[in-house]
């Protein structure tokens, strides 16, 4: 018969046996195990469509954002104001869009993209839908602000949905492929909205885009995840508040951050204005042209801006050293030709000329995303909204002091006001532009140095 062996033989190691009546909550502690890194974002086709509901919204706010560009005469016309009225209702819009940028990226790092987006569908529903009845100088105005701060909270929203679905390695390719698929709101807003202004009128077509929102709200509020569970699980509960004056600091002292505003500023800003309200009014009143031959030119702005964003995205998704040689050909390329434009005999330079200037403006918006790089590229995710905000204000602020000041000239120059600007009245306008390019080029060139680029 077996001797069970003394109590005392067991190894002193060895932990003692638990009872079956013992709670767990009274059994050793487990050696502690180091965490498990969470998994890579996957990337796939569930990340394409998630990014894919969310860029239906960026494109619907490019609609929207874009839609005063194709109808600046009639707006002058439907108001009765001049030119300095009239870019007032850009800068409004601009203003709010950049004045929201690091509110819009404290919510997206507190409530995730997904929420903020439904809410900016319900602000640019709401604001253009108030623009289309409106009949005054003061309603008009207070709409495109409104329109402007649901404008603010798409783009930011798009890209953080992106941090969580790519990897990070994809990142700057994506960004491009969503200011690209922008670029197909504002082919929209050159072909298709221009063509329904002359046909069917102011209200009718305002109200018709203000009406697309409700189905974009019903795609987002159903389909969309803000990340994967499985990668970001932490995405899924409610987040703690950040400390906005803190975070908002933290983003500012780096250099990256910094370097990424400059960039945007500085790249953003002549297609911008150009696009927005400035150019159909130069083709037609400067340079002759009918609006059909306008509006053929600025589809030309949206095509070139598509193809430099699939460009773009390619070269940087191999190599992040061709940021800043791409940011400083664009500046250099976009100064140089509007030099030759502007300083052209007669104020009446060639369509070769006028197509050249535009297509070279086609990569101004492409070559503003490499600051949003600069900026994802240092910072960690938790505060990536942030600055992301703070870098998107750049090229709107740009733009904003140039369509005042190319508005502010124009008045100066024609004191008949609309439907007097002569070639050389835009002409001396346009020459505005090279102030804030000065300005940014200097800041890109001094922050360069302390950011390997």
């Amino acid at each position: 018969m077996p001797v069970e062996p003394a109590r005392s033989a067991r190894p002193l190691s060895a932990p003692a046996p638990r009872s079956a009546a013992e709670p767990l909550s009274a059994a050793a502690p487990a050696s502690p195990v180091a965490p498990v890194p969470a998994p890579a974002p996957p990337g796939g086709r569930a990340a394409w469509l998630a990014w894919s509901i969310g860029v239906s919204v960026y494109i619907l706010a490019v609609i929207h954002r874009t839609s005063l560009g194709v109808a600046g005469l009639d707006a002058a016309d439907r108001f009765g104001i001049g030119a300095s009225a009239l870019s007032t209702f850009s800068i409004l819009q601009v203003l709010v869009y950049a004045a929201m940028q690091i509110p819009v990226g404290l919510l997206v790092d507190r409530f995730g993209p997904r929420r903020v987006l439904l809410l900016g569908i319900l602000l640019l529903s709401t604001g253009q839908l108030a623009f289309a009845f409106s009949s005054s100088f003061a309603p008009a105005l207070a709409s495109r602000a409104v329109l402007g701060c649901g404008d603010a909270m798409t783009f930011i929203s798009v890209l953080r949905i992106a941090a969580r679905w790519f990897p990070a390695a994809k990142n700057p390719f994506v960004a491009q492929l969503t200011g690209l698929a922008g670029m197909g709101g504002n082919l929209v807003t050159t072909v298709v909205l221009a063509q329904a202004l002359h046909s069917e009128g102011w209200t009718p077509t305002f109200a018709a885009i203000a009406l697309l929102g409700v189905a974009v709200f019903a795609l987002v509020a159903l389909f969309l995840k803000d990340s994967p569970a499985a990668v970001h699980p932490a995405e899924h509960r409610p987040r703690p508040r950040p400390r906005i004056g803190r975070q908002v600091r933290a983003c500012w002292r780096e250099p990256g951050t910094r370097l990424g505003l400059w960039v945007h500023f500085t790249t953003q800003f002549p297609g911008n204005a150009f696009g927005l309200l400035w150019g159909l009014p130069y083709l037609v009143e400067a340079q002759g042209m009918s609006r059909a031959e306008a509006g053929g030119l600025l589809t030309l702005l949206v095509l070139s801006n598509m193809s430099f964003g699939f460009l773009f995205g390619r070269v940087l998704s191999v190599s992040a050293r061709a940021r800043m040689p791409i940011v400083l050909t664009v500046i250099a390329a976009t100064g140089l030709g509007w030099a030759l434009v502007l300083a052209w005999p007669g104020g009446h330079p060639p369509f070769w000329l006028l197509a050249g200037i535009i297509l070279v403006m086609g990569s101004n918006g492409p070559a503003s995303l490499v600051g949003l790089d600069y900026a994802r590229a240092r910072n960690p995710v938790e505060r990536l909204g942030t600055a992301s905000g703070i870098v998107n204000m750049g090229g709107f602020i740009g733009t904003m002091i140039t369509l005042f000041g190319i508005g502010v000239l124009l008045d100066a120059l024609s004191p008949a006001g609309a439907g007097s600007y002569s070639a050389a009245a835009f002409r001396w306008a346009f020459c505005w532009q090279y102030v804030p390019l000065a300005v940014g080029t200097a800041m890109i060139l001094r922050l360069r140095r302390k950011v390997a680029t």
